[in-house]
């Protein structure tokens, strides 16, 4: 997975604040947590020692919030300019994984008369952060805020993904988390988002079926990613095999039988390991945004 050395970065849909964040009132719910179900969290929360409050908001954890409109706390502008850069920096390689995906979905909803697609920025963060939707701890994962249209990402995840999750990590494993969230700032623009209602748990849920639809939506873009510009080439294999460990990593069962001891699909909010691995993998075959409804007949 490696970067056009003379692809043009762009800094700007990237913000690095620190252990600060937001400024914004809270309302809205978040999507996700990201790719790990929030209910499932909350069990290896307590697992994990943290507390289980701080997930959901309203428990916080780390830094204040800083004034929206304030500079950021790192001019990631003067650091990642190249793709060259993405290839030796975390930081750098968000901003070329976002620039790419979202070349991508600008591309798409043109040619499918979605009308204009409207960039989000991706907010990296460290402890806590105030969103649109409230406040987080950057425990419940990497999220998509539909209230202010941006993504949170705490990088300390991908570690979290190797050491608590099992996944076998590396750079195209976050490219996945952040596709997926990618998936859920095109299911919020297109409104499928609003499908979900009040069906939040369960195998069958609209809320699985939306999660599964946005690892379906970043297969899709890995399918395309090439035709971006940002990268060398095509994804390898061993690229993709690390987007589906991830995936099965974060599967509500893999995450229930390593939390509780058991599997309760009762509890699902995201998907077991297979279907995520499923629908990624339909859209990495397919390259169709189309391909990805999950939301007719079985999942």
């Amino acid at each position: 997975m490696d970067f056009r050395d003379d692809a043009d970065l762009d800094a700007s849909q990237v913000e690095d604040i620190g252990g600060g964040g937001g400024g914004f009132p809270g309302g809205g719910l978040m999507i996700g947590g990201g790719v790990v179900g929030v209910v499932v969290l909350v069990a290896a929360a307590v697992l994990l020692g943290i507390n289980p409050a701080a997930l959901l908001g309203g428990g916080g954890g780390g830094g204040g919030s800083r004034p929206a409109g304030a500079a950021p706390t790192s001019d990631l502008g003067s650091q990642c300019r190249k793709g060259s850069d993405a290839d030796q920096s975390d930081k750098c390689r968000v901003v070329g994984v976002v620039n790419s995906v979202q070349a991508y979905w600008r591309d798409a909803f043109a040619e499918r008369g979605k009308g204009a697609y409207r960039t989000a920025r991706t907010i990296l963060f460290t402890g806590g952060v105030n969103t649109g939707c409230g406040q987080a701890s950057s425990a419940v994962g990497p999220f998509y805020c539909p209230a202010d249209s941006r993504v949170y990402l705490d990088l300390g995840f991908f570690s979290d993904l190797e050491s608590r999750f099992g996944a076998k990590g590396g750079p195209f494993a976050q490219a996945y988390v952040i596709a997926h969230e990618y998936g859920h700032h095109v299911q919020n623009l297109i409104g499928t988002s609003r499908r979900v209602g009040n069906d939040r748990q369960g195998a069958q849920s609209a809320s699985v079926r939306l999660e599964l639809q946005a690892d379906c939506y970043a297969g899709v873009w890995a399918k395309n990613a090439v035709t971006t510009g940002f990268y060398e080439g095509p994804f390898t294999s061993a690229d993709i095999r690390e987007a589906l460990d991830a995936a099965a990593a974060v599967g509500d069962d893999r995450i229930q039988r390593r939390t509780q001891g058991r599997v309760d699909p009762e509890g699902w909010t995201h998907g077991s390991s297979e279907q995520r691995v499923k629908w990624f993998t339909t859209g990495y075959e397919t390259g169709a945004p189309a391909r990805c409804d999950t939301f007719s007949g079985g999942i």
